[in-house]
């Protein structure tokens, strides 16, 4: 797609499409709205880095993230950083803050600054999007998200077994009233996480699960707690989407006078390094964050004489009990199961 066809559609002219994709101050509203459609329809992906690719190709690494507030995706960004680095590449990092028209135009900038490929560590994937990374032809890793497709390879946590191994365990220590706190449930994979837990809960008749969720923050955390204790409904267990939601709702239970694990145990997911710092330590759920962050960017850089890579890797997670975690208060006889 060029800039000229762009040009034609929008009755501008090029300098005029130029000056809209440099956000000059000189264009009139109305000219860089008609503007944008015209990019919009076309699909149009400007060369950002077209005089430096006049003698090879790009060597940056396209990075978008979900939300950097919560040190997961951090960490895995580091790791794909210091890859990088060390083979000689830069990183370009975007937050989406789990806004799907942001993920829109940051993968768009991403394709236009042809990248040498792109990491997507997000959750509000639209199918539409997948094709048009897949139609780009730049190599892309999914974390967690989407159907595996040509030049895309698909990072995906086994979340289901990682919730049945919590869920298991809290049914061991006699915990039958459990609280889920999630965030962002309309979102295809956070909403899986909510399957993966109802589902779990249906494994064993005698538990009775209540659901609550807010923003992917610690305030959203503490929020969603709030909401599900203010029910009506008295949970022995809380099992928390991840380790930011978990710190929150620790804070919530504190600020109610309640003790953890004597009154409610509480469990995280994903093993972030404040999981083992927060009071009580995080009984949580381990995702190798270094680990998904070396695979990345093993497969977006290229090597000579390394194979295709595999269109799906899946992660099995590993349960890590800490304090936050104990008997449930008066557990149920198994007998009465």
């Amino acid at each position: 797609m060029k800039l000229e066809q762009v040009a034609r559609k929008a009755k501008v002219s090029t300098a005029t499409v130029s000056r809209v994709l440099n956000d000059a101050s000189l264009v009139k509203s109305t000219t860089r709205a008609r503007v944008m459609k015209a990019i919009e329809e076309l699909k149009y992906h400007p060369n950002l880095h077209a005089r430096h690719l006049a003698g090879g190709k790009s060597k940056t690494i396209g990075v978008i993230v979900s939300n950097l507030e919560n040190p997961f995706f951090f960490d895995i960004y580091k790791t794909i950083e210091a890859d990088a680095h060390a083979n000689g590449y830069e990183v370009v990092m975007a937050n989406t803050d789990y806004r799907s028209e942001q993920l829109v135009t940051s993968v768009r900038l991403m394709i236009g600054r042809r990248v040498t490929g792109l990491a997507a560590i997000v959750s509000e994937m639209a199918p539409e999007l997948i094709e048009e990374l897949n139609d780009s032809h730049t190599p892309v890793v999914f974390y967690d998200v989407g159907t595996p497709r040509q030049n895309i390879t698909n990072i995906r946590v086994d979340y289901r077994r990682g919730i049945e191994k919590v869920v298991d365990y809290l049914h061991s220590l006699g915990h039958r009233r459990i609280g889920f706190v999630g965030h962002h449930a309309i979102l295809g994979p956070i909403n899986e996480r909510l399957k993966a837990v109802l589902d779990a809960v249906a494994r064993v008749p005698s538990l009775e699960v209540r659901t609550a969720a807010d923003a992917d923050t610690l305030e959203g955390g503490r929020l969603a707690a709030r909401a599900l204790l203010s029910s009506g409904f008295e949970p022995t267990a809380i099992i928390c989407v991840n380790d930011i939601t978990a710190v929150g709702a620790l804070r919530e239970l504190r600020e109610r006078g309640l003790s953890v694990p004597q009154d409610v145990s509480v469990t995280g997911f994903d093993n972030v390094k404040l999981s083992e710092f927060c009071y009580p330590a995080l009984t949580t759920v381990h995702i190798p964050r270094e680990r998904v962050g070396h695979i990345i960017c093993g497969y977006l850089i290229p090597k000579p004489g390394v194979p295709e890579p595999t269109s799906e890797i899946v992660i099995d997670p590993e349960l890590v009990l800490r304090d936050s975690t104990g008997p449930a208060p008066n557990p149920l006889s198994e007998t009465s199961n």
